[in-house]
This record gives C-alpha cells, structure tokens and sequence, in this order.
C-alpha cells in the first residue's frame, strides 16, 4: 500500500463521520485512568467509574495512591475486571511515585521511546494502553492500534488478519506522515466505524467503504 492511499482512507472516514474530538478527559491523568479502565470494557461504563473517582476527589496520582485498594474496587466496579483494574491503577502510580516522585509531568515529557518503554514495564499496561497514554495524555505520535484496526483493515484487504501488534503500528506509523492531530484522529475515527458498521456481525449499509469491502458480497474487491 502506498502512503496516500491511507491517507485517503483516513479522509474518506473523517468526511463520513467527522471530527471525534478525542480523548474525552479533563486531565492527562484522567486521560491514563481511563485508558487502564476502558481494557475490556465499554466506555460509558468507563465514564462512570471515572465520575465515582471524581466525586470522591481521588482523580488524582494522591488521591488513587492512598486509598484502600478494597475501596478502589467499589468505585471503578461499573469497568469490570475491578479486581485486575484496582491493582493496574495501583501500580501505576507505584511506579510513578518510585520513579518520578509522584510527578506526572516528569513521567510525561520524557522522549516517546522512553516513555513507552516505562509504561510496558509497568504490570497490567500492556502496547494498547501504553500507545493510548503516550498519544493521548503525553501528546507524542504513537499510533494506537486496536482490535477494530485489525479487523477493519483485514477486511478492506490491507493486512493481513493474522498481523502482530507492532508489526500492525509499524505499517501505520510507516505509510502516515508523524502528524499528532492526524494520529489521534485517525484512531478515533478508526474506532467509531467498528463500533458502528464494522462490528464482528458487519452492518454493511451507510459504511463508506461499501463496495471496497470484501464483506460486500456484491463486490469482493480490496483497496
């Protein structure tokens, strides 16, 4: 695939479905917060767990370090998995209070490769999560790839169904000019038509990509 050609991608999405405006946070902090919770989960039951933390004032490195873990859970149980997800917010400010003192911003602006490298280390944030907080929270062009890209992308007949993670965030970030804006939209535009159209039972009617789809049986061809 030759770069404009994701890129026309990229333009067809945004004139079908328009700015996204991501990602809904007030905070870089909230920003992280919600990137350990949404794993697995749907986001308005991410929105509400994050509004419990908020109402309590804890949305903050302080405030999910000093409280009981027990309480953690009741507060994010809206996510699911609060057992696992108490404990990834634990160690993650673990990690940022032993590393950088508790400062967000040290752990922020550090160099893109660095940071990354700091947030895979960290147990429960895994490449999704990490590229999320390293795009979205810290501002740095690290394409976020997801279980929608993948299947969206294999069946426009781009990639292979079959592609790695890194392997499938090296092919963006290879064929995408390093443009943050085009990053971050890009991948919220991404996530809008799967859960709109492209979800694993197609809703094929009002997808832009109608006849370049090889679930179209009317047209089996691929961009």
């Amino acid at each position: 695939m030759k770069s404009r050609d994701l890129i026309e991608i990229y333009e067809r999405l945004l004139k079908h479905l328009g700015k996204q405006y991501w990602w809904p946070a007030e905070t870089e902090f909230e920003v992280i917060i919600g990137a350990i919770l949404t794993q697995a989960a749907a986001w308005k039951n991410v929105e509400i767990a994050i509004e419990n933390l908020k109402a309590e004032k804890i949305l903050n490195p302080a405030g999910i370090k000093n409280t009981r873990q027990n309480q953690l859970k009741k507060l994010i149980k809206s996510a699911g998995y609060y057992n696992a997800k108490s404990r990834k917010l634990k160690e993650f400010v673990n990690f940022l209070y032993k590393n950088y003192g508790g400062d967000l911003n040290l752990l922020l602006n550090q160099p893109k490769n660095k940071l990354r490298k700091d947030l895979l280390s960290i147990w429960g944030i895994g490449p999704e999560t990490a590229d999320s907080i390293v795009l979205y929270a810290a501002h740095k062009p690290s394409f976020v790839v997801d279980a929608y890209t993948k299947r969206i992308f294999s069946r426009l007949g781009v990639i292979d169904n079959g592609i790695d993670y890194e392997s499938l965030k090296k092919f963006f970030e290879n064929n995408l000019p390093e443009n943050l804006g085009i990053y971050k939209e890009f991948h919220a535009l991404i996530v809008e038509l799967g859960k709109k159209n492209c979800r694993t039972k197609p809703v094929c009617g009002g997808c832009p990509f109608g006849y370049s789809c090889r679930f179209n049986f009317k047209d089996e061809r691929a961009l």
